[in-house]
């Protein structure tokens, strides 16, 4: 038994390593990427490796070491839901067929996750880390096997929850986590960043002490903790945070093990009967009733199926939402907010106007085919900004109160939602226009957001419609200047309904305009967005 788990030990780990090499001959591109990926990665990697040791004999270095360690776990968390192409055996279903044990498939597995660059930059961090902290000859020994251990959870922390949502990451719920993956990491870079200015202006490192405490107690970083604990004499607490650590990696085990039973037993949908159930619920009828009849609230429908379904249409929603509220909320937990960044929901909403079509793809045809005349331009138009507003009118209003009430300015309150909502019109007139002007494909498979050869397109479409939106603006700002430059703050409520009405009179005249133009370029709209 023992020699068939070597042979399947050794099996896995040649496989990974072929898989490795085969990949980096698929093509020149993908070679220089991953060698600049890993250069970066091994350079970060050696960068934190000097940091933390000449961190040794530092006061705060346990609680920096620690937090570090928590980090470092949380990244082997999330990064497999998020990024499960990015290595081929995650996936565990690839063995289903085989006539493989649970025990020997863990064991292999596991050991096949410690060759690639992830398990060296863990490695390089668990080893300074503990260097770090370590002082004495009883501590260095604690770190032997704290080191080993704190690698051993992280990879096997990765391998777990990928085999618990291995059906997730493979299904279209899946591809949004992953289209959504930059919006996560763009939201975690702000927290960092706020988090960094609150940690130096609450005194330093100190300040991360409490949560150190706690964290001290929680796998991997308790293995880590255990090194610190022995240098300070504490070796019943030390004793207790390692074997803490040791329980935790044995749970994981124990639940993979159990997750990989599970999956490579229990069917999937590839292997039932592709067939409705029995009781099949019906479609709710009332929901429709909610919006307008005929064509207007049949596209509404669409439009905002698209927002909820489509992988990439969802991405740009929910991206655009995140980004318009941490702006101005961040800027007035900082102190240095003002109340005008509330206008930046409205903005971020309001590019979700352009490349209307593009977002179709190739299913545009069938909306080319309803659009005979520029009356029904006009209405198809219409109806997809109606669409934008039942969400982006209630959004930029509630950002716009939260804004308000963290700075405590209520009374610019009616001039700022004016100003919203003048700049939300500008940007669905010049949307609009810039829809029917300056088409372009959205790739449904990848990264992408433009198809190759059209970069230059969305540029034009995007930034020139933004540079048009914010001449449009140029009378309501214009008159918020005067009023202020007078003295008549008394009269800035002026502004909600003179904004509201600016902006709606600009959306129409802009849909207006577009409509004309949208008819008559039919044939070149279908052939930009159905490119790629």
């Amino acid at each position: 038994m023992t020699a068939r788990t070597e042979s399947l030990t050794r099996t896995l780990v040649r496989l990974k390593l072929a898989l490795l090499r085969n990949g980096l001959h698929q093509s020149t591109g993908r070679r220089a990427a991953y060698i600049a990926s890993a250069t970066a990665a091994l350079l970060v990697a050696a960068l934190q490796l000097l940091g933390l040791v000449l961190l040794h004999g530092n006061p705060h270095a346990p609680t920096v070491t620690v937090a570090l360690t928590t980090v470092l776990a949380l990244g082997w968390t999330v990064l497999p839901l998020f990024f499960p192409s990015g290595d081929e055996t995650l996936d565990p279903t690839r063995l289903v067929m085989l006539p493989l044990r649970p025990d020997p498939l863990v064991r292999g597995l596991l050991v096949s996750s410690l060759v690639g660059i992830g398990p060296l930059f863990t490695l390089c961090l668990a080893v300074g880390a503990a260097y770090a902290v370590a002082s004495g000859a009883a501590a260095t020994a604690v770190a032997v096997l704290a080191v080993p251990l704190t690698v051993l959870t992280c990879v096997a922390l990765a391998r777990t929850v990928a085999a618990a949502n291995t059906r997730l990451l493979t299904s279209r719920k899946g591809r949004d986590l992953a289209v959504l993956s930059g919006l996560v990491i763009a939201i975690g870079a702000q927290l960092v960043n706020f988090g960094a200015q609150r940690l130096g202006s609450a005194g330093g490192v100190e300040a991360l002490d409490p949560v150190a405490d706690v964290l001290r107690w929680v796998p991997p970083a308790s293995a880590i903790a255990s090194v610190a604990a022995t240098s300070e004499q504490s070796y019943a607490m030390a004793t207790a945070q390692l074997a803490l650590c040791a329980g935790g990696l044995l749970a994981l085990l124990i639940t993979w093990r159990r997750a990989l039973t599970k999956l490579m037993t229990s069917p999937d949908g590839s292997t039932l009967q592709a067939a409705e159930p029995a009781r099949r619920r019906r479609r709710d009828p009332s929901g429709r009733r909610l919006l307008p009849s005929g064509r207007t609230g049949t596209v509404m429908e669409r439009s905002l199926r698209y927002v909820w379904r489509d992988p990439k249409t969802k991405a740009a929603w929910v991206t655009s939402l995140a980004i318009g509220l941490i702006v101005p909320v961040f800027n007035a937990l900082q102190g240095t907010g003002s109340v005008y960044f509330a206008c930046f929901a409205a903005g971020m909403l309001g590019i979700q106007m352009y490349n209307q079509f593009g977002q179709d793809t190739s299913a545009f045809w069938m909306v080319a085919m309803t659009i005979a005349s520029p009356r029904d331009a006009y209405v198809e138009l219409r109806a997809r900004a109606l669409a934008l507003l039942v969400i982006t009118l209630p959004y930029a209003a509630l950002v716009t109160l939260v804004t308000t009430a963290m700075l405590g300015a209520w009374a610019d309150l009616p001039e700022v939602l004016g100003i919203s909502f003048a700049l939300l019109g500008a940007m669905l007139a010049t949307g609009a226009w810039s829809s029917a002007r300056f088409p372009y494909s959205i790739p449904q498979e990848g990264y992408k957001n433009v198809a190759p050869g059209q970069a230059g397109l969305a540029w034009i479409s995007i930034f020139g419609g933004m540079v048009a939106a914010a001449l449009l603006c140029a009378p309501v700002l214009a008159l918020t200047i005067t009023l202020h430059a007078t003295g008549a703050d008394a009269w800035t409520w002026l502004l909600l309904p003179v904004g509201s009405a600016y902006g709606a009179a600009v959306t129409l005249l802009g849909l207006r305009m577009a409509a004309p133009r949208t008819a008559a370029r039919l044939p070149e709209i279908l052939a930009a967005v159905s490119k790629g």
